[in-house]
């Protein structure tokens, strides 16, 4: 009686383990929060032959700063493939700061084959590679962007790869083509390239596309591929992606850019929009619960858009123009608005009651406190390169990598405290992912698994 007793705990447990496996299906995870519901590895090494933490590492082939995701004990991911072998030094994305490297127009005469590639999680194995295009790119990028930056996105059943002006492809989890579309090429600014990662909500695929020529955003049937709803966008190149904003009254759709969008998921009818006094949006907003945060870069070149770097506070059941009048820093719908806030490239993350910003070239820290906006403190990390990848959290510490792929971990609190900094020294400009306690880091050359060692 007690031994069969004891077995159907044990198989319980195993069972329930199973089907609590963590996935992280889209570009900062289930919730675009980029939160760990599981504690995360605070130390790992690859300098010096010290292997601390690190379950494995695998080579890459081609180029690609999309980031992984991860579904059943899979991982999934984007990458641009030059098709000739012998062109990938000439090819791979240059480590700059952000300035300009080798003539962007060069790239598009290279050969690229576009690559979905699915790995075993627990080894590192690939289980099945797919190539969904071979062709030279039809739009020019930054030397230091890539042809694969759009994170794919996966609901269980069908993976949803978006590779910017060539196309989007669904594919099957065993890698089988299901259907493919072309949402047209359009001139992006200065020959950038683009980023802008789909997300996905009950059987409808998000999209933006946003350019030089016809801005707009998109909603496919995820099965068929079919256009539900195009909503047209009076913006220029952006380069952050969609959020869906899951409240206590409705599900909303939020769209970055000079101008912040809501929209309903269901058909792309305008809920509320908020001017950001102009700036440039390449980060993600972030919700949590029923406060949503936005916010773009502040922009100073002479350009159209100068102007932004505000950071709003906003509660849901907006409608029409929610912007306060007068230049004012709050009303009904907006619980606060705070200036200059460091929002740059990087998407913010949260831990501990506070928001977080990284800049890129100086290394930079904003920690912002969640309910008041209140500025904590603002300081330089020390030894920080460029933060390009966007910083992740475990509830406990902050995660924020440079572009070395040194990744800085910081506690919890109101003043900076780095715990430590693990290196990898490898250029490193994609944001990780992660589940059931493992960090999952690409680098420009390599996937690394990191765990904590048992």
């Amino acid at each position: 009686m007690k031994t069969n007793l004891l077995l159907n705990s044990l198989m319980l447990l195993v069972i329930t383990q199973v089907c609590s496996a963590e996935n992280y299906p889209q570009f900062r995870g289930a919730d675009s929060n980029a939160l760990s519901s599981s504690p995360l590895p605070v130390t790992w090494s690859d300098v010096g032959g010290n292997k601390n933490n690190i379950r494995w590492k695998i080579p890459l082939a081609g180029e690609g700063w999309s980031q992984p995701i991860v579904w059943e004990g899979r991982i999934y991911m984007t990458a641009a493939v030059p098709s000739d072998p012998s062109s990938k030094d000439a090819t791979r994305p240059e480590s700059n700061d952000g300035g300009y490297g080798r003539n962007r127009n060069d790239l598009v005469n290279f050969v690229y084959q576009y690559q979905v590639i699915c790995i075993d999680a627990d080894s590192g194995k690939t289980v099945w590679r797919k190539s969904v295009k071979e062709s030279k790119p039809p739009i020019p990028r930054h030397s230091t962007n890539t042809y694969a930056t759009e994170t794919p996105v996966t609901d269980g059943k069908r993976i949803y790869a978006y590779f910017g002006m060539n196309g989007v492809y669904c594919l099957d989890m065993e890698g089988n083509l299901k259907w493919q579309k072309d949402l047209g090429v359009y001139e992006m600014r200065a020959g950038w390239g683009t980023s802008s990662s789909p997300t996905l909500l009950d059987n409808r695929l998000f999209i933006q596309v946003d350019n030089q020529e016809q801005s707009f955003l998109v909603a496919l049937e995820s099965t068929s591929g079919e256009e539900i709803w195009r909503v047209k966008r009076e913006e220029s190149s952006q380069y952050s992606s969609p959020l869906v904003w899951k409240n206590s009254l409705r599900n909303e759709l939020i769209v970055g850019g000079m101008i912040y969008h809501s929209h309903d998921p269901k058909t792309g009818k305008l809920l509320w929009k908020l001017d950001m006094n102009k700036g440039r949006s390449s980060a993600t907003p972030i919700a949590i619960g029923d406060r949503l945060y936005i916010g773009n870069e502040f922009r100073n070149r002479g350009g159209e858009d100068d102007g932004g770097g505000r950071l709003y506070a906003i509660k849901p059941g907006g409608s029409g123009d929610i912007t306060p009048a007068d230049d004012g820093l709050s009303n009904e719908f907006v619980q606060w608005r705070i200036d200059n806030s460091g929002i740059q490239m990087a998407s913010p993350t949260h831990c501990g009651g506070n928001l977080y910003f990284f800049e890129r070239r100086l290394g930079i820290v904003r920690c912002v406190d969640i309910e008041t906006g209140r500025l904590e403190y603002e300081s330089r990390v020390r030894g920080a390169s460029a933060f390009w990848a966007s910083p992740w959290s475990d509830g406990k510490h902050l995660y924020a990598m440079d572009s070395d792929g040194n990744t800085h971990v910081i506690a919890a609190g109101d003043e900076l405290n780095v715990v430590t900094v693990n290196e990898l020294e490898q250029q490193a400009w994609g944001t990780p992912a992660f589940a059931d306690g493992r960090i999952y880091i690409r680098t420009v050359d390599h996937l690394y698994c990191i765990s904590n060692q048992e």
